[in-house]
């Protein structure tokens, strides 16, 4: 897998991204990790796919997402990507969206071949993972550190393409920036979350606060940027 096959560049919304590569029209699709169906909405508003099967894996989640009620074609399931309540070959999309790496580490072999599984001949599958890089994760690590799990679904996914599961259609690095008003907004978003029980002593919260604001202005406002790589495979 070539790791430099197209140089960081920074986008505001990831959607710049995957409505260059995707045929979203008309397509039934399946997204794992939909979280709270912010993209979800996006991609069913703006691209009339026929069908989207948005799985969630936190319960808590999930019964928000059942109460949206104006999005007539998409199907939310409380599901995880090792097994996917979808028939073989019903997908021409498969959607990852910085959910890879919250899979088991002895189940990202069971997920990569699940979505094979369900995708159809030629379909796709995007895989949008974040880096264990930039000040984000500086501040992330603190409380949460990724590298093992991320390093493992980059491995899960080299291996699939090594192995034939999948083809390479192409490899793209970007530099997501997230915004953040105050601390206090990072906090609710990213440590009070119902998905991972973060249960931090004072003096962690400290050492996260402390972190942040070496990239916060006067006013607590932080951009953090999030280096990310997208996957995009092809079942054969």
């Amino acid at each position: 897998m070539d790791l430099t096959s197209e140089k960081n560049f920074s986008i505001r919304n990831e959607a710049e991204l995957y409505e260059k590569f995707l045929p979203l029209e008309g397509a039934n699709i399946i997204e794992l990790g939909c979280g709270s169906a912010t993209l979800t909405r996006s991609i069913a508003e703006n691209h009339s796919p026929e069908l989207i099967i948005a799985c969630e894996v936190d319960p808590v989640q999930h019964k928000k997402n059942l109460c949206v009620t104006d999005l007539t074609n998409v199907r939310f399931v409380e599901a995880g990507a090792q097994s996917i309540p979808a028939p073989d070959t019903f997908a021409d999309i498969v959607l990852m969206f910085k959910s890879l790496h919250h899979v088991p580490l002895d189940e990202l072999g069971t997920a990569l071949h699940e979505i094979k599984r369900v995708l159809r001949s030629g379909g796709l599958a995007y895989i949008s993972e974040p880096v264990y890089a930039g000040n984000f994760n500086e501040v992330l690590r603190v409380f949460h550190d990724e590298k093992e799990v991320r390093e493992a679904a980059f491995l899960a996914v080299r291996k699939a393409v090594e192995s034939g599961l999948f083809e390479l259609v192409g490899q793209h690095f970007f530099e997501l920036p997230r915004e953040f008003r105050s601390y206090s907004e990072f906090e609710s978003k990213m440590v009070d979350v119902t998905h991972t029980n973060h249960q931090l002593s004072p003096e962690t919260l400290a050492a996260v606060r402390e972190q942040y604001n070496l990239y916060a202005d006067d006013s607590g406002k932080a951009v953090l940027k999030s280096p990310m790589r997208v996957d995009l495979l092809r079942k054969p």
